[in-house]
């Protein structure tokens, strides 16, 4: 999951380190890309998605046409009021990647502040998938009551829902759980985002050490006296497994059915978070890090617009 924006700083001069991360990631397994046409703006408008193209172009051009899934997110744009505006979005979003969109997904709803036109978005996904334009559909942020409505509503038009992506955590489970529930009622996959707590299960900071810049700095000094015991258990289960700090969270969420999508920039990180596949966390130790989990005075906001 590829970002260009202030949060995490993306520059054109990372495009070479960029497709290295791509190629390790894809020659051992990945095959599934998360993205969204919102990832980039002004200049970067669509850089995310470019920027998988290329990678996947460049790739596919010296592995004998092998490509992987790409799961894109269509922005709920207050313009988009029509079936139609979801067609040209995965139109235009296909153009920049180079290739169709495997899985078109509604980046969130919009029942807390525009609900009349949560419809036409959900009609524009049923339009794209009966039009062959995607292989499958999902939706991100959406909670256990809305999931009923548009899995109802989508399974009327004959079309399977296949995703729900959720920001899913040790620190962002309450929500979480719940939405895991209806998605294995219904059948659908859930998708875990942020599955390292926004970088704070990253084991790379300390309380009363250096902060990551910009917004998250100001959080994670709010936020790491508090989910120092947990990391602390997270620590002590890493060392016993010979595993590091972040693959035990990423490892959490596979443990919990979800498939998660953590962020990579650097050959370091994909690496790292590789080494979360092969192995599963055992009975013991996923309650050991839940029982620490509950102990943290407060889990991560969500996302604002994460519904019902």
């Amino acid at each position: 999951k590829e970002y260009a924006g202030l949060l995490w700083g993306y520059d054109e001069e990372q495009d070479a380190e960029l497709q290295a991360v791509f190629n390790l990631a894809v020659d051992r397994g990945i095959n599934l890309f998360d993205t969204g046409d919102s990832y980039g703006t002004g200049k970067l408008n669509g850089q995310s998605e470019k920027l998988l193209g290329k990678f996947m172009k460049e790739y596919a051009g010296s592995n004998k046409g092998v490509y992987p899934n790409i799961g894109t997110k269509f922005a709920s744009y207050p313009w988009r009021l029509s079936a139609s505006s979801i067609e040209k979005a995965c139109d235009e979003s296909a153009a920049r990647l180079q290739r169709p969109v495997d899985i078109g997904q509604m980046h969130w709803s919009v029942s807390n502040y525009a609900p009349w036109q949560e419809k036409a978005l959900w009609e524009g996904l049923a339009t794209i998938y009966n039009k062959g334009m995607v292989k499958a559909v999902g939706v991100s942020n959406f909670g256990p009551k809305q999931l009923r409505k548009v899995h109802a509503y989508l399974a009327d038009q004959g079309v399977p829902l296949a995703v729900n992506q959720v920001q899913y955590s040790l620190l962002s489970r309450s929500v979480g759980d719940e939405v895991k529930e209806v998605c294995d009622e219904l059948g659908v996959a859930m998708i875990a985002y942020s599955p390292m707590g926004l970088g704070l299960l990253s084991g790379r900071y300390q309380p009363g050490g250096a902060a990551p810049p910009g917004l998250r700095g100001v959080l994670f000094k709010e936020r790491l006296e508090e989910v120092a015991p947990l990391l602390a258990v997270m620590e002590e289960v890493a060392r016993a497994r010979g595993k590091s700090v972040p693959q035990v969270a990423i490892n959490w969420c596979m443990c919990k059915g979800t498939v998660p999508i953590p962020g990579a920039r650097s050959l370091t990180q994909v690496k790292d978070s590789l080494g979360a596949m092969g192995w599963r966390l055992s009975i013991g130790e996923v309650e050991a890090l839940e029982q620490a989990a509950r102990k943290v005075p407060r889990e991560l906001v969500q996302n604002i617009f994460q519904t019902k």
